[in-house]
């Protein structure tokens, strides 16, 4: 979605309490403001509540220097928000031209006690409901499966699995009569679940195919029930992904007196699955008519800018953003989807020798979810 001159894409966080939220947020922050990080993108990120970003730089700052894990958190939930913001490009007329500035990522973290414990009575009933709305603006939702509970469960996994999906479907309806209340079913609301193993590095011999089998094969199930919940409560549930996407996370290498915080996994996909994923999917339930009119339209309101941006075709600043959509054609949003392989790398050095840095981005995040395929860290819905 737009919002001025900023392109903005939000994404929400659970999991059970321990599961890993907070090191991967910290881990996630406080790469970003390392040296290197400047010399490899042509964007800085900047918290946009500099109170927030202290705070994770010192949680990653902890693990880099004294190996000292962050705190847990409990029973808080709380929304993060960074800003890419590119820096200086030489062509000022790319500059004037491309529809957005910068790109705003919200991360919304979701207290993971409230799926353990049972509501305990109407005032907490209500501030779940009202927490709960406040990320109905994510695009993509991102499910924790802790790695160490699978190995705590070794040989029965599936009594681990079973339990978190079972509570977090089940959290999920007890919320339905609050959330549905106002207006019915929703258009707002994350239709991308990706199924995350955190602390990966803990099962170093799993690879994300591994994991998606072992959950296909042992909560196949519940995963569908999941699905159904969650397709309760929206308008056009064919327009739903659920345990169709899967990726690995490791937000450091916990060794016995160090943490290696250079031993990533995954996290720097984080901001490449939240601005492009959507697009993606997006285009995808558009071709194939999956949800009603009014869902569409949600959908498909950064499309056609994502697809300017990735084709470096601009129509200027002028004019509402209504038009700008009209203007860009359904074969230019094609013409961007089908961007892979050599014609990608070949777009993104364009790009970069242009000094279009917004299109090198994006163009580079494209990239990126590719080369994590290749490494089977993740795999996208072929859906």
């Amino acid at each position: 979605m737009q919002r001025g001159r900023t392109l903005e894409q939000q994404i929400a966080v659970f999991g059970e309490s321990g599961s890993g939220k907070t090191v991967l947020l910290s881990s996630f922050y406080g790469a970003t403001q390392e040296p290197a990080f400047g010399k490899r993108n042509l964007f800085d990120v900047v918290a946009d509540d500099i109170g927030q970003g202290t705070r994770l730089h010192r949680n990653y700052l902890g693990m880099r220097d004294s190996a000292t894990p962050p705190l847990q958190t409990h029973f808080s939930a709380t929304s993060y928000s960074f800003s890419l913001k590119l820096k200086e490009p030489a062509n000022r007329k790319e500059q004037r031209a491309r529809p957005f500035d910068a790109l705003r990522l919200t991360w919304h973290d979701y207290p993971g006690e409230w799926f353990e414990q049972s509501i305990s009575g109407p005032e907490e009933e209500r501030r779940r409901v009202e927490t709960f709305r406040s990320l109905l603006g994510s695009d993509v939702a991102l499910l924790l499966v802790d790695a160490q509970k699978l190995i705590d469960n070794a040989g029965e996994e599936e009594r681990y699995l079973k339990s978190l999906l079972s509570n977090f479907r089940n959290g999920i309806l007890s919320l339905r009569d609050g959330l549905l209340s106002e207006s019915g079913p929703l258009i707002d609301f994350p239709r991308i679940w990706v199924m995350g193993l955190s602390k990966a590095d803990l099962l170093p011999d799993t690879d994300v195919f591994a994991f998606r089998d072992m959950l296909i094969a042992k909560v196949g199930d519940e995963i569908g029930a999941l699905r159904e919940a969650i397709g309760s409560l929206i308008q056009g549930d064919q327009a739903l992904s659920v345990g169709e996407d899967f990726m690995l996370l490791s937000s450091a290498r916990f060794d016995p007196h160090e943490i290696v915080v250079t031993d990533r996994v995954g996290v720097e996909l984080i901001l490449p699955i939240s601005a492009m994923l959507p697009f993606e999917r997006h285009v995808s339930w558009a071709r194939r008519k999956e949800a009603p009119g009014k869902v569409l339209e949600h959908l498909n309101t950064g499309v056609s800018l994502v697809a300017s941006t990735l084709l470096g075709r601009f129509i200027g600043r002028g004019g509402p953003i209504g038009l700008l959509v009209k203007l860009l054609s359904a074969d230019l949003v094609d013409e961007a989807t089908r961007l892979a392989g050599d014609a990608l790398r070949k777009a993104n050095a364009e790009a970069r020798a242009k000094h279009e840095n917004f299109r090198a981005t994006l163009t580079r995040f494209r990239l990126d979810l590719d080369e994590a395929e290749q490494a089977h860290v993740l795999i996208r819905s072929r859906r």
